[in-house]
């Protein structure tokens, strides 16, 4: 008998994101399916302060209403010169239902004149049960804004982020170079490294959910 398999639900519609942390995960017993496979669900107000609190809003709000473990990710783009900037509000920095040009096109604005073009991608990763318990991983990944765009893959900023050492912007690498050296990648390598840990907690809260379930269920039948 192998290990029970966990599903493990990625908190996004976006099928490019959950195939990415589906192939991370391929070697452990989690059968991960992301919201497409669901029918539909009340959208999460991403109004937090921070990444992390987008990203265990997300998780902890669609484990809830699913029962089952969630893993969502928050994360932007922190400008130096602009204060951190775009930030939390990366996909809406220029308004509610904006475009990635029309980002691009506005950070582009913003930094006219200014010399200091170094950024940073942040990825915090959010990992929560239907009780609301969570993990969290975070990583970074450095580079310079260019003035104008490069390349044709990606999306959000990556045609602006050059990362130094590949001297390519995100936009001009594979999907396995960004998977290196991205933030998102990072973050999930570090939660790669500690899966096998992690399937443990998982286990365990899920079977203490179950406990608890069946404790209710005896009280109402007494």
């Amino acid at each position: 008998m192998g290990a029970e398999r966990i599903i493990l639900v990625v908190a996004t519609r976006n099928r490019g994101k959950s195939a990415e942390i589906r192939s991370f995960l391929e070697d452990f017993p989690v059968d991960v399916k992301d919201l497409n496979e669901f029918g539909p669900i009340p959208e999460v107000q991403e109004d937090g302060e921070s990444f992390e609190e987008n990203a265990y809003k997300k998780a902890r709000f669609t484990a809830k209403i699913l029962g089952l473990p969630v893993l969502a990710d928050d994360s932007g783009l922190e400008v130096e010169a602009l204060g951190g900037a775009p930030g939390v509000r990366s996909a809406r920095y220029a308004g509610q239902n904006a475009s990635d040009a029309e980002n691009n096109a506005k950070l582009l604005r913003d930094l006219t004149g200014l010399s200091n073009r170094k950024a940073h991608f942040r990825c915090v990763l959010s990992l929560a049960v239907p009780t609301g318990f969570a993990l969290t991983y975070e990583a970074a990944c450095e580079g310079i804004v260019l003035d104008v765009p490069r390349g044709e893959g990606g999306f959000g900023y990556d045609p602006l982020f050059l990362y130094p050492p590949l001297e390519k912007t995100f936009a001009e690498m594979s999907m396995a170079e960004k998977l290196q050296v991205s933030h998102r990648g990072r973050a999930l390598n570090e939660l790669k490294r500690e899966f096998d840990k992690v399937l443990i907690w998982l286990q365990n809260r899920l079977d203490e959910e179950k406990r608890l379930r069946l404790g209710e269920v005896c009280l109402e039948h007494h």
